[in-house]
C-alpha cells in the first residue's frame, strides 16, 4: 500500500525536532517524543499554537544525544541539556518571562491556542468562547492529553498524497511535511488526494508496530509559521480550509491534514518500512 518516507520526533514540545532513520514505538508513541515541555509560572504549557506568546520555541531545536539525554540548540547555536539551569535562564530571556523545561505534566495544565480568522480553524462553539489575552491575541484555553504533553493523539501521520493535493490547490505554497510536525510521513503510491480519510477506524501496520487510525488532525496556526529554514507562509492553512474541512467527532467540519494514531502494538519503525491496512472486524 505504501512506504515510510520520513520519521520525526520532537523531544521538547513546540521546538523543532529531529529526523530519525528508525524509532522504537511504545504505548505512548515514539520513544522520546514530547518527553519535555516548557512551562511558565502560571502552569501554561508552551505551545506555538499561541505564537505571540510561545512562537520563540520554534527557533529552538531539540534532539536526543547518543546517551539518551535531550539537548536543546538555541537560536544562537548554543546547545544545552534540558537538565542545565542555564537553559531555563536562556529560554526565559528568549520568551520574556520566567520558564522552565520539565518532564512533569502539571496537574492543571493549560494549553493556549490562537484563534485563526478563517473558518474551520476551531469549532464554532470554541470560537464563541475565545477571549483576548495580554498579548492582544484572541485565544482559547484547553488542556493536554492526560498525563502527557500531546495535544491529542500519540502519533501523527501525514501522507505525501495529501501534500501533493495541497500543492495543486496552492502552487506557490511551501507544503514541506515538516510544517505539519508529523511523526510519520508515508507515500501511499497514489496520486494527489486525501487517502487517509478512508482509514478512520482501521488498523495500520507500519513495520513492526500496529496502530489504530483515530481521527483526522485538525490544523492550527503552526504550519503557517517559520520553521528553521522554512519561511512563514500565512496562505498554507487558508488553502487547507478551502478544500479539506471534514467532520471531527462532534466538533463540526474542521480544517484537517493528516490523521492521529493510537498505538496497539509496540515495535520498531524504520524509513522504508511498508504500511498496510488491517480492517477491523
Amino acid at each position: 500500500m505504501g512506504t515510510v518516507t520520513a520519521l520525526y520526533r520532537y523531544p521538547v514540545k513546540s521546538m523543532l525536532g529531529e529526523a530519525v532513520f528508525a524509532v522504537a514505538v511504545a504505548e505512548n508513541g515514539f520513544l522520546g517524543d514530547r518527553a519535555y515541555a516548557v512551562l511558565d509560572e502560571t502552569g501554561a504549557v508552551g505551545s506555538a499554537k499561541h505564537p505571540r506568546k510561545w512562537g520563540g520555541l520554534l527557533g529552538c531545536r531539540s534532539h536526543l544525544d547518543d546517551t539518551g539525554m535531550v539537548r536543546v540548540v538555541l537560536p544562537d547555536g548554543t546547545a544545552l541539556p534540558v537538565v542545565d539551569p542555564e537553559l531555563h535562564a536562556r529560554l526565559s530571556k528568549l520568551l520574556g518571562r520566567s520558564v522552565i523545561v520539565s518532564a512533569a505534566v502539571p496537574e492543571h495544565s493549560r494549553l493556549e491556542r490562537a484563534v485563526p480568522e478563517y473558518e474551520g480553524g476551531v469549532p464554532d462553539v470554541v470560537r464563541e468562547s475565545a477571549s483576548v489575552d495580554a498579548t492582544g491575541a484572541s485565544i482559547t484555553t484547553g488542556s493536554v492529553a492526560p498525563g502527557t504533553f500531546f495535544d491529542f493523539g500519540r502519533v501523527h501521520l501525514v501522507t505525501t498524497a495529501s501534500l501533493a493535493r495541497m500543492r495543486q490547490v496552492y502552487p506557490t505554497g511551501d507544503f514541506d511535511a515538516r510544517r505539519f510536525r508529523p511523526n510519520l510521513v508515508v507515500d501511499t503510491d497514489a496520486g494527489p488526494g486525501f487517502p487517509e480519510d478512508a482509514w478512520l477506524g482501521s488498523r495500520l501496520r507500519v513495520g513492526e508496530a500496529l496502530f489504530r487510525v483515530v481521527v483526522p488532525t485538525p490544523r492550527c496556526v503552526i504550519p503557517t509559521l517559520d520553521h528553521g529554514e522554512l519561511p512563514a507562509d500565512p496562505g498554507i492553512m487558508r488553502a487547507v480550509a478551502r478544500v479539506h474541512r471534514i467532520p471531527v467527532f462532534d466538533l463540526g467540519r474542521l480544517s484537517c491534514l493528516g490523521v492521529y494514531l493510537d498505538v496497539l502494538e509496540a515495535g520498531t519503525v524504520r524509513v522504508g518500512d511498508t504500511i498496510a491496512l488491517e480492517q477491523t472486524a
